[in-house]
């Protein structure tokens, strides 16, 4: 457990009430009618705890250990049988077909290889599941912000833990075999990754 992933839990903690007052309305109506076995990858502090409904069954993967300590708080008092496991989205050890939904927000950016994580969460969600998803995209081509965002990349990504602020998750999504794919995307106005999109893929 390295001391950077120690500091960017506590560093990360510190936004919580800056995603709350980004994203509060969009995580109420995207995560309104969740239930039954829900898995989170990468729920960081719990920045998602207080949008999810009681009596769901939540497992949330979360490598980063020192994050756990951040997030058992949050579970105190709710109606939810939650988990915590530290395996990476890519490799859930959860078996086929086995959760009603999958949540990202903000950590489809990070994950080592896209494709591969979309494919297991295809892999582990049953037939009709979904996937709730809020995630920061490459902004369009052409654009200058597309520039700025491969240009500051080599700089961003260490620092941000592994964020890739030029991916085009949308796309991956697309192409990740899900049956279908509703996509909205607004502008958050946040530097740099100001170009989102909200939505669910079915599988």
């Amino acid at each position: 457990m390295s001391l950077y992933k120690k500091l960017f839990a506590h560093g990360l903690a510190l936004g919580d009430e800056a995603q709350h007052r980004l994203y509060d309305d969009r995580k109420r109506q995207l995560f309104a009618d969740l239930k039954g076995t829900v898995v989170e990858i990468g729920p960081g502090t719990g920045v998602n705890l207080p949008y999810l409904p009681d009596h769901i069954r939540w497992i949330g993967l979360e490598p980063n250990p020192h994050m756990h300590d951040l997030l058992r708080p949050k579970l105190e008092g709710r109606e939810i049988k939650a988990e915590l496991r530290t395996n990476p989205a890519q490799v859930t050890g959860l078996p086929d077909a086995s959760v009603d939904a999958v949540i990202s927000t903000l950590v489809l950016c990070s994950v080592p290889q896209l494709d591969e994580t979309l494919a297991e969460i295809r892999r582990i969600l049953r037939p009709g599941g979904r996937l709730y998803f809020i995630e920061h995209v490459a902004a369009e081509p052409g654009r200058w912000l597309r520039w700025l965002q491969a240009g500051i990349r080599p700089i961003w990504q260490p620092l941000a833990d592994g964020c890739r602020p030029d991916r085009d998750t949308g796309a991956a999504l697309e192409r990740a075999g899900f049956t279908e794919v509703n996509v909205e995307r607004f502008d958050s106005g946040l530097p740099v990754v100001a170009p989102h999109i909200i939505g669910t893929a079915v599988r």
